[in-house]
């Protein structure tokens, strides 16, 4: 239990997030101030006044194919042992569980620590101890795609960025990057053959490939991108290369969070952008053949 003298200490210079906030946005075994913890109920038959946890409906992602977006989940049950009113000045440990408003199925669990400070006042303090399922968006399927084998590593990843690893995360996203380099710039040489990119920025690409160093492949690749997939006028082999050529024992791990975010970022806007191109190309392709077709008829 956290001390109630360090809770009130400063209390006027804390910042109070919202209940809503703090389980969409927060990653676990963080504690937070909220600001609407909690809400009043009558105790009846008797006169008195009791706090439950506040339920308030968010906004989150729910993956099955009959929503794959974003929708308002709805409380469907809080449980606790000791019952789901709030004790003041302890930690009430609770279960709260969130359906899909959409398809119905789809649910969202939190394993809760919750102090309120007074039963009269809605402000305490909350700190996820677990979520199922995970924290944090969904990986998108694309990149999932193009980092192919990789896949678990990635994931494991991922979760340590969820949790506030920044090491952990730098450190297996960049053994994927390095693992599937190859990948990565084979999906380039495609889009480029495509879209039509000079044959000796292919050529370059391609000895990339071959190239056994990871840090001197991504230094080849860096400055022959095609235009389609800069992302804000960067190549985004040049971001990878600027995140990734840092040792992890130069960085704090503050500083491994940042660039592993990143990272996945980077991957990700690169991963939508190949995939486009490809797909527009392919459909372009489909609906030449197709008006030609229609004409020799």
């Amino acid at each position: 239990m956290i001390d109630r003298n360090k809770q009130e200490q400063g209390q006027t210079e804390v910042t109070y997030q919202t209940l809503s906030d703090f389980l969409q946005g927060t990653p676990p075994n963080q504690w937070r101030h909220i600001s609407n913890l909690s809400v009043p109920r009558n105790v009846s038959p008797y006169p008195s006044i009791s706090a439950e946890i506040n339920t308030p409906d968010l906004k989150l992602h729910c993956s099955p194919d009959l929503c794959n977006g974003v929708r308002f989940f709805r409380c469907a049950e809080v449980f606790s042992s000791t019952g789901t009113y709030l004790e003041k000045n302890t930690t009430n440990y609770l279960y709260v569980t969130y359906q899909c408003s959409n398809c119905q199925t789809t649910r969202k669990v939190y394993s809760l620590a919750v102090i309120l400070f007074a039963i009269e006042q809605p402000h305490g303090m909350c700190c996820k101890l677990g979520e199922l399922h995970p924290y944090g968006p969904p990986v998108p399927s694309r990149l999932i795609k193009l980092i192919g084998p990789d896949r678990d590593i990635f994931l494991k990843g991922r979760n340590c960025e969820n949790q506030g690893l920044g090491i952990g995360a730098f450190t297996y996203y960049r053994r994927v990057v390095e693992n599937q380099k190859n990948r990565i710039l084979e999906e380039i040489v495609k889009v480029s053959e495509k879209i039509g990119v000079s044959q000796d920025k292919i050529d370059t690409l391609s000895q990339a490939i071959k190239e056994t160093q990871f840090r001197k492949a991504l230094k080849m690749a860096k400055d022959v991108m095609p235009e389609s997939l800069l992302i804000n006028g960067h190549s985004p082999i040049l971001l990878l290369h600027h995140a990734l050529s840092r040792g992890v024992h130069e960085l704090s791990d503050e500083e491994c969070l940042e660039l592993a975010s990143t990272v996945r970022l980077v991957l990700g806007e690169l991963s939508e952008r190949l995939s486009v191109i490809l797909k527009d190309k392919a459909e372009l392709t489909e609906a030449i053949s197709t008006l030609m077709h229609h004409k020799s008829i």
